[in-house]
């Protein structure tokens, strides 16, 4: 399996990963981050409904498509 990888405008490589974490409430929500290693929880593309854009200080993010 490979990750999915972006490079930004810097030169870096992140790759994308998702998680799910439990909140205060109890509820269970799905999210997405980038790293600059390969970790558990890689994706190999992004998710439907989801576009990569970039911080102003270089860090990708994951954005929902309008």
């Amino acid at each position: 399996m490979s990750a999915y990888s972006y490079t930004n405008t810097k030169g870096n490589t992140y790759y994308l990963h998702q998680r799910v974490t439990t909140l205060k409430n109890g509820k269970e929500q799905t999210i997405f981050f980038f790293a600059k290693e390969v970790k558990d929880g890689a994706l190999e593309s992004v998710p439907a409904g989801y576009k990569v854009s970039e911080s102003k200080n270089g860090l990708p993010v994951l954005k929902k498509d309008a």
